[in-house]
């Protein structure tokens, strides 16, 4: 007995010595060796397994990123159990885990074969995975076969490689697998898993994303016998088959078909009936629209309790034959394509059903009628999927008690809530957001929902109360959702007590009518998200409610009427990470504190308030802060030098329209994660900093109107990243950099109103720019083949510079042209018939050039006729979700009516129009001119244009400007011209035109100057006739020979009614003067007192002027 004793201490003072060393020295050095031979296989000296990072498919272990490299000269570690992708037993030191997953060089992507025989050494490998390495096999006695001393190893995973189907056969030699993936690989047609014999310990199978048509059973007891989970998804299977005499897999589980395509849907289901035991079916993303499926086939599938259809076609009758499975209590079917809209007669009757998602499938209101006979449903999702009508007649709704969970959001719903949803006491989750349910929220049965946990009720037309008085009695209520509805401030009663919930979430943003912040919230504590924006609320700052809730993350109060003070808590708010106050008359200074008290912001707006005083040095302290908004105040001084250095995680910051002053920012520059800088309207002065360089992921620099002077910086141009520069209205000068040609992401450019000088280059042709504003500068040489490739450019305003050459024949390839100005430069040459080409051109302006020749017949511009498809919409600019739109709206500057205007939004998509005035052109103005029927303006003055005015200019019903002045036009002006109503500007002066002017009200009111320097025009607004002498004196209104009208209105008759009036009126003063002494006195002393001031004025003023 005692040596039994002796032998038992001896082998444990054996292990744990054993144990001990093995800690000491680490991993085994032929498992080392090994090691570092994997390596140099894997074709990686150069770039070694460490680099995980490198591989997009790839993810780290937990705690692998702390580990060290493989064999990198200088930081070698001996021990292997601390590389990475290695895991060791922590007593033995052998490594039992290998994950060597996408481990070859992503650039050798070529098929390459493995030699098994250098994983032999790791003896206790319990898990190796080598997916994604595309290998194709194995090298001549370098197979499987060599594992057999991986008596230990469970998961293997080779999927997202190159094997095909003998891949199975050399399996044998590992009947220790309990996990095997052969996903994404090639196997192919028949795939017979008898070959899998020896792999008895198998449990979990996955041979999805391959080419297999057919699947072989085993036929004897013993093989597969444990597999539990079988996953064959994504395969176009067509058919199992069972050999004679095949029990099947009597203990699967979980089988995976999703992806199946079949014609034959009926016959597949029906051999599913060989797997007793099947739990869960996934049929996800398949295509079973057979409507010939049997129930009878399915009897076998009674077990089934899980039945995914995600994204799948369905025929409704296979909902029918799904019946068959009895004991389903999860069923998915979302987002499905179904023959047809499903109604309750449709959808079987499910005892043992709990929960049911169908979500984005098209389903008829009556489905609801059904659910009622579902007496275990617990859980129902209809989220978006084309519900219509009310709910007042779906009763069966109201008598699924045991509901726990509903989803009705996103329909089309409307009326009123039943009263009888009040049953559904069980009711925990309730989200009916998104429909059009209207009723005053206090009279609905929600309020006596007593197990209510989550109520969502946004965007639909309820009369909500702010005070949330009807919900007070719900003690279980933490998440509340009424944004967009009728938000009601009228508190109907004092509340002497608190109300019984504590929420977590509050979100009432819009639309409310005023008041105060609601009573409730002074007695919440918990509130983590608080949304109350858009409801015009006044009061001060609710510091309070940062007091009471110490765990608050999220508070929104942007688009009130808040006023007075921005006062913090007592406290630090180590959770907040979003404060959004913009848009309130809050005033006074930021406080200077606020860094330490809100140090984990991650979204701070401040905006358009009225804050003044410096930008708090302490936001520095902010290091999670991504977007700070304080646009919009009247804050002053420089930029803090803290903030620059602190705020690393900096995305967004926007600081325009202010007073801030001094330079942008110093040397000290730490916002390397900038993709957004907004400094527009602000007094900053000196040179853009170098230091800005550092932000290399920066998309959008917005420096307008400010006084920033010297060259535009030429690293601006490695800054790939870059797809908006607007700098306009600046003292920039100097040329267009080289390095500009590089952005290639770049979309937006504006320079407007700087002293740029030089050509533009003529690489500059950025593939993704859609607007170029260049005007106001002093630009010269000619274009040359800058904007050549620029396919997506809207908007090119070149406009007052010294651009000469001609209009370059390349313009006609910009497809998607809509807004081109090129006028005040030196352009000659003829107007290219290119233009014709730009189907989307709305507004063109060449004036002030040297152009001449004819003007193309074929300026037929598509986009300005009636009858084409509607005008492209402008771009939608992206906003930020705590501030302002990054990108100012697209303006165009045009003339018309003599003046000049911006146009921007949605008034430059209504705007269109062509000006060629002040150039040489000559000859006929051409017909087709009249086709453009939609143009709002038209303006072809000081040209040398000759012949009539074409009669087809009528067709122009929308214009509201025509200039046709300073021309040498003939003949008469069409008396159609007189029925535009839409024109309020029209000039012929200084031609040569004829005959009588139309008559026409219209032309009334243009007066002389727009029918001057025509010597032989004669008629009204005209104030001479053809002779020259004076038009005689108007008389009364009299019908002429032909009919027509010589003058608006009567004078003799206007005379007389003035006069008239002008007599009544001063006796009605005489005569109430008569009847109230009190006015008459009164009225007498007013008078008198006048007269008295007049006189001493003139007293004292006359005598001086005299003496002057």
């Amino acid at each position: 007995m005692g040596s039994k004793w002796v032998m038992v201490l001896v082998l444990f003072i054996f292990v744990s010595l054993q144990g001990f060393l093995s800690q000491i020295s680490g991993c085994w050095e032929e498992e080392r060796v090994a090691l570092l031979q994997l390596e140099h296989f894997f074709n990686r000296p150069n770039n070694p397994f460490d680099n995980y990072w490198e591989y997009p498919y790839y993810s780290a272990a937990e705690g692998d990123q702390h580990k060290s490299d493989w064999s990198v000269e200088g930081k070698r570690n001996s021990d292997c159990c601390q590389w990475k992708r290695v895991e060791c037993n922590n007593i033995t030191g052998r490594v039992i885990r290998l994950d060597l997953q996408y481990a070859r060089d992503w650039e050798l992507r070529e098929l390459w074969y493995l030699n098994a025989s250098l994983f032999s050494a790791f003896e206790q490998l319990e898990t190796l995975d080598l997916s994604g390495n595309s290998i194709a096999g194995f090298v001549d006695n370098g197979g499987l076969d060599k594992l057999t001393r991986l008596r230990n190893l469970e998961s293997l995973d080779l999927g997202g490689n190159m094997f095909n189907n003998d891949i199975l056969s050399s399996l044998i030699a590992l009947p220790s697998l309990t996990t095997l993936f052969l996903n994404g690989n090639r196997l192919n047609e028949t795939v017979d898993l008898q070959v899998l014999y020896s792999c008895k310990n198998l449990k979990n199978l996955v041979l999805s994303s391959n080419k297999i048509k057919k699947v072989v059973f085993p036929k004897g007891l013993d093989s597969l016998r444990n597999l539990e989970d079988l996953s064959m998804g994504f395969n176009p299977i067509e058919k199992f088959i069972f050999p004679k005499g095949s029990t099947g897999l009597r203990k699967l589980k979980t089988l995976d078909l999703s992806g199946l395509s079949v014609t034959n849907g009926s016959s597949l289901l029906q051999s599913l009936g060989s797997f007793p035991s099947l739990k869960t079916l996934f049929l996800d993303s398949s295509n079973i629209s057979d409507s010939t499926t049997n129930r009878d086939y399915l009897h076998n599938l009674a077990n089934v309790e899980e039945l995914n259809l995600y994204g799948s076609y369905l025929h409704i009758s296979l909902l029918q034959s799904i019946a068959a499975f009895t004991s389903l209590n999860t069923l998915w079917m979302q987002d499905c394509q179904i023959n047809g809209i499903l109604g309750f007669q449709d959808l079987p009757n499910f005892k043992n059903l709990t929960h049911l998602y169908m979500d984005g499938s098209r389903v008829d209101v009556s489905v609801l009628q059904i659910v009622g006979k579902m007496t275990s449903l617990e859980h129902l999702s209809l989220y978006k999927c084309g519900l219509q009508g009310t709910l007042s007649h779906q009763g069966g709704l109201c008598e699924s008690v045991h509901l726990q969970e509903l989803d009705l959001s996103q329909n089309s719903l409307m009326g009123t809530l039943p009263s009888c949803l009040s049953n559904l006491t069980s009711l925990r989750v309730l989200h009916i957001s998104s429909n059009q349910f209207s009723g005053d929220i206090s009279l609905s049965p929600v309020k006596a929902l007593i197990s209510i946990e989550e109520l969502s009720l946004s965007n639909n037309h309820f009369q909500i109360p702010l005070s949330l008085e009807p919900f007070y009695n719900l003690s279980k209520l933490n998440t509340f959702n009424g944004d967009n509805n009728e938000i009601i401030n009228a508190e109907t009663v004092s509340h002497s007590s608190a109300p019984k919930f504590q929420l977590n979430t509050i979100k009432l943003s819009c639309c409310g009518d005023g008041g105060k912040l609601p009573e409730f919230l002074h007695h919440q504590h918990d509130l983590l998200e608080v949304d109350l924006s858009h409801n015009n609320l006044t009061g001060e700052f609710p510091n309070w409610l940062l007091e009471n809730n110490t765990k608050l993350e999220y508070l929104v109060l942007a688009n009130n009427s808040l006023a007075g003070l921005f006062q913090l808590s007592n406290h630090s708010l180590t959770g907040l990470a979003t404060l959004d106050i913009s848009r309130n008359h809050l005033q006074g200074h930021i406080p200077k504190e606020i860094g330490e008290y809100l140090p984990s912001l991650t979204n701070l707006n401040l905006s358009r308030n009225a804050f003044d005083g410096n930008i708090p040095s302490s936001i520095g302290d902010m290091n999670l802060l991504e977007s700070l908004d304080l646009s919009f105040n009247q804050l002053s001084d420089k930029i803090p030098e803290h903030l620059a250095e602190g705020c690393t995680s900096l995305q967004l910051l926007v600081l325009s329209n202010n007073r801030i002053q001094g330079q942008i920012f110093s040397t000290n520059f730490n916002l390397t994660n900038l993709r957004r800088l907004q400094l527009d309207s602000n007094n900053f002065t000196g040179r853009i900093p170098g230091s800005l360089s550092k932000a290399s992921n920066l998309a959008g620099l917005y420096l307008s109107d400010n006084k920033i002077s010297g060259g535009i910086p030429s690293w601006l141009g490695d800054i790939s990243s870059l797809e908006d520069i607007i700098m306009p209205n600046n003292h920039l000068e100097g040329p267009i950099p080289l390095e500009f040609c590089r952005l290639d992401n770049l979309e937006v450019l504006d320079l407007t109103g700087n002293n740029i000088s030089g050509s533009l280059p003529s690489c500059f042709s950025p593939p993704s720019i859609t607007q170029v504003h260049l005007s106001k500068n002093r630009l010269d040489g000619q274009l040359e083949e800058a904007f050549y490739d620029s396919f997506s450019l809207v908007t090119l305003d070149l406009g007052y510079n010294r651009l000469d050459g001609s209009i370059p024949t390349w313009i006609g390839r910009l497809n998607n042209l809509t807004y081109l100005t090129l006028s005040n430069n030196n352009f000659e040459g003829e107007v290219p018939t290119q233009l014709c080409k730009l189907k989307q051109l709305r507004l063109v302006d060449i004036s002030h050039n040297n152009l001449y020749g004819h003007l193309p017949p074929c300026l037929d511009i598509t986009a300005l006729h009636d009858g084409d498809p509607p005008m492209r919409k402008e771009e939608v600019i992206p906003r930020n979700n705590s501030g302002p739109p990054m990108r100012k709206e697209e303006t165009v500057e045009f003339r018309t009516k003599s003046n000049s205007y911006f146009y921007q939004g949605k008034v430059l998509t209504y705007m269109s129009g062509i000006d060629l005035s002040c150039n040489k052109l000559t000859g006929p103005i051409p017909q087709q001119i009249g086709n453009l029927t939609r143009i709002r303006t038209l303006n072809l003055s000081h040209n040398n244009f000759i012949g009539p005015i074409p009669p087809t200019f009528a067709k122009l019903r929308q214009i509201e400007s025509l200039d046709l002045s300073y021309n040498n036009l003939s003949g008469k002006i069409p008396p159609q011209l007189g029925e535009l109503d839409s024109l309020s500007f029209f000039s012929v002066a200084h031609n040569n035109l004829s005959g009588n002017i139309p008559k026409s009200p219209h032309f009334c009111t243009y007066g002389d100057n727009g029918f001057d320097g025509n010597p032989f025009l004669d008629g009204l607004p005209l104030s001479k006739s053809c002779d020259g002498t004076k038009s005689p004196s108007p008389m009364p209104r009299a019908a002429t020979d032909n009919g027509e009208d010589n003058d608006l209105f009567d004078m003799e008759i206007f005379y007389i009614s003035f006069t008239v009036s002008y007599i009544i009126v001063l006796l009605g003063i005489a005569v109430v003067l008569y009847i109230n002494p009190y006015w008459r006195r009164s009225w007498f002393y007013l008078v008198e007192t006048r007269m008295t001031s007049c006189y001493y004025f003139v007293v004292d003023n006359l005598p001086r002027r005299l003496r002057h």
